[in-house]
Order: C-alpha cells, then sequence, then structure tokens
C-alpha cells in the first residue's frame, strides 16, 4: 500500500474519506479479519514445562538410580532409613526442576510484554461520524485520525495531512532516537524497509506532531508489530554450547559409569553366596545396591541444580535492566557474545556481514585485493595490533 497513491488504498478498501466505513463494510471486515489485536500466548501447559526439566541425559540416570534404590528397599522390607539416598536424589531434582519452571515461566511473559504497546482507544471515522472506539475494533479500511500524543491503533496509510508536517516517534519499531517524518506520498522504491516507508504508521508508534487523516492498512498479526510478535513466538529452540557441552558430558559418564558398575557387580560374584547375605540372590542384591549407589555417588547430581540457578541469576540481572529473556539457556549463549554489530539505530538492516578492509601492523589493505602487500617498516614497533573493520552491506 506504501507504493500506491492515496486515492488507490482509499478506492481498494471502497472507502470515502469523509464517511468512512459503513455498518455493513466493518461487519463484513470483521468476519474476514478479525479483530485487530495480538493473539495471545498461553505457552506450553505446566505439566510440559515440568517434564521438561527432566529431560537431560545425567537426571534421567539419577531418576532411574533412585527408582531402582526405591525397588529394592521396598523387595527387601527395609526400614525408612533405606529412603535417605533416594529421597536426597528426588529432592535435589525436585528443587532443579522447581527453579526451572518458575524462571521459564517468567520469562514465557516476553511475548504477552508486546501486547502493552498496543493503543487502547482510536478515533475512527464510521458513517460520516468520528468515533472514539476501542483499537481492538478497528478494522482495515477504517478512516482513522491520529493527533499528537496518540497511539497508532494499527498500520495505517496517510491519506491526508492537516498541517505542515507530521513525525511520528517509532523508536520501538525501528530503534530510531528521533521523531520520523510522515507524508501521503506514494513511495516510488520497489522495495522499502520499515524506516523508509515515510507515509505508513505503525501500530504502537507515537504521534508527536501534526494531526492526519489515515487509513488502517494491516491490523492484528499482520501489523508490523504482529510480525515481531509471530518470530518470536516461532522461534526455533537450537541447544546452546553449554548444553551440548552437559550432554556429551552425561553421555560419557553414562557409559563410564555403567562399564564400572556392571565390572564392581561381576567382580564381586564369587561373594554372593557369603553366608552374611542368607542366600545367592540376596547376596547378588547386596552387591547390586552397591553398583547403584556407586553410580549415584559418581554423578554430579548437583550440576543441573547449579548451572540452572546461575543462569536464573543471570535472568533477574538482565531484567532489572530492561531486559526480557524469554528461555533460561539464552543467558549462557549472551555470555558467549563477544561482538555485536548493529548500525545508529541499534537494529541489523541487511543481515549480511562482509570484510571490508584489513588493518595489520601500520598498513591497510582492501578487502580482495591481490596487490602485495607493503613491505614490513625497518624498526617494527614493540606492540603490534591487528583487527578487522567488518561493514555490514546495504545499511
Amino acid at each position: 500500500m506504501e507504493h500506491a497513491l492515496a486515492g488507490q488504498v482509499l478506492a481498494a478498501y471502497d472507502v470515502d474519506l469523509d464517511v468512512g466505513l459503513s455498518a455493513e463494510q466493518v461487519d463484513a471486515a470483521e468476519r474476514l479479519y478479525g479483530f485487530n489485536e495480538l493473539a495471545s500466548n498461553p505457552g506450553p501447559p505446566m505439566w510440559r514445562l515440568v517434564l521438561k526439566q527432566f529431560d537431560d541425559l545425567m537426571v534421567k540416570i539419577l531418576l532411574a538410580a533412585a527408582a531402582l534404590d526405591l525397588l529394592i528397599a521396598w523387595g527387601n522390607g527395609e526400614g525408612l532409613g533405606s529412603l535417605v539416598e533416594p529421597g536426597v536424589i528426588l529432592l535435589i531434582l525436585a528443587a532443579n526442576a522447581t527453579v526451572g519452571v518458575v524462571t521459564e515461566t517468567n520469562a514465557a511473559q516476553a511475548i504477552e510484554a508486546l501486547k502493552a504497546l498496543e493503543a487502547e482507544h482510536a478515533l475512527v471515522l464510521r458513517g460520516g461520524a468520528w468515533r472514539t472506539l476501542p483499537a481492538r475494533e478497528v478494522m482495515p479500511g477504517d478512516v482513522v485520525e491520529v493527533s499528537p500524543g496518540s497511539k497508532v491503533p494499527a498500520d495505517v496509510r496517510v491519506a491526508r495531512l492537516h498541517g505542515p508536517q507530521l513525525r511520528v516517534d517509532q523508536s520501538i519499531l525501528t530503534g530510531e532516537s528521533g521523531s520520523v517524518r510522515k507524508d501521503a506520498e506514494a513511495l516510488r522504491r520497489a522495495q522499502a524497509v520499515v524506516q523508509d516507508r515515510t507515509n505508513i504508521l505503525f501500530g504502537g508508534t507515537v504521534v508527536t506532531a501534526g494531526r492526519a487523516a489515515c487509513v488502517a492498512v494491516a491490523t492484528g498479526s499482520r501489523s508490523a508489530m504482529g510480525a515481531i510478535r509471530d518470530a518470536v513466538a516461532a522461534q526455533a529452540e537450537g541447544e546452546t554450547p553449554l548444553q551440548k557441552r552437559l550432554d556429551e558430558l552425561g553421555v560419557v559418564l553414562a557409559k563410564i559409569i555403567t562399564a564400572i558398575c556392571v565390572a564392581v557387580w561381576l567382580l564381586s560374584l564369587p561373594h554372593f553366596s557369603d553366608p552374611a547375605h542368607g542366600s545367592w540372590l540376596a547376596g547378588g542384591l547386596y552387591y547390586f545396591k552397591v553398583a547403584v549407589a556407586l553410580a549415584v555417588a559418581a554423578i554430579p547430581e548437583g550440576l543441573p541444580a547449579v548451572v540452572t540457578t546461575c543462569l536464573a541469576l543471570g535472568t533477574r540481572a538482565m531484567a532489572q535492566r530492561g531486559a526480557i529473556v524469554r528461555r533460561l539457556p539464552s543467558v549462557e549463549t549472551l555470555g558467549c557474545t563477544t561482538v555485536i554489530c548493529c548500525d545508529k539505530t541499534g537494529t541489523l538492516t541487511s543481515n549480511q556481514m562482509a570484510v571490508s578492509h584489513i588493518v595489520v601492523l601500520e598498513s591497510a589493505e582492501k578487502a580482495g585485493s591481490r596487490e602485495a602487500p607493503p613491505d614490513p617498516p625497518a624498526d617494527p614497533p614493540r606492540e603490534s595490533v591487528s583487527s578487522s573493520v567488518w561493514s555490514w552491506r546495504g545499511a
């Protein structure tokens, strides 16, 4: 719509700028597009979130060891003293799961936080009369008037200015620190990025100067803010370097511990018939329990709890600085980040990185040059610095 003339946009929605949509058109638009609101994100159910905390190899080994301990104690009719070891294991795992569930439940509100940026009311022209309506009732084709201080209810195309200029603060969307000038002229560029759409006011942005009559062209999830919400919700969840290393450690430990426990149990075969055990089967169960205790002792059961607690503390520290972390392992990924490339608006405009120049010692070369580098100085400096200057194409 940004490339079409204002008259063409009005014709596309069959709306008059001085009359607005009729009641029949509003009903048809509501059936077609739904309400102007971001879809809620209930998140995974609590039971799935709890099970997710136990989806770890070392945790599964500990659960198996605790279950075996309980079965042996129950089969032998042992007292409460035999339940201390499996009870401690289960208590540690429960504490670990509780920390993970609480942290991820709080962090899952990152998507819902976008709903707070939506406008609450809008001044809409319908049937020739201006009305103040809830912003969720704005439909594509509605004629909306914006004025200084008003929050734009949806993505709207500027159709008519009521003054010399119209300026909007769209920093929540683009990161631009200053207000942006808008007009009703059609864009000539074939593909315009968000920052260049000078005739579009985006939902959630705030008008800082001027008044204008606009036509709503995108509502709800079809708006720019809705696209951000969908991108966040559809974010693929891959394993972080720490998770991969912990998984590798779990596999190695599982193999070593299994081999040692089996070896200990087999080496104890001659002692199964010891009269102190009462029978050969009782002796086998006794040394099996010894092997299980050895496995429990060898597994660092406190490691998952320590890792989760550290990540939770990192999440809390980031939240105090206004950064909402949706997934707990993201804290570890951010901790591994050494360079963040961005432009003056704080965004990555092209997402294409290339070497433009290479600076070595006291000389500089353009990337891709086939010329031989200059001879080094006769008396090189004691301290040399090598760095690469990166540029973003299209920024």
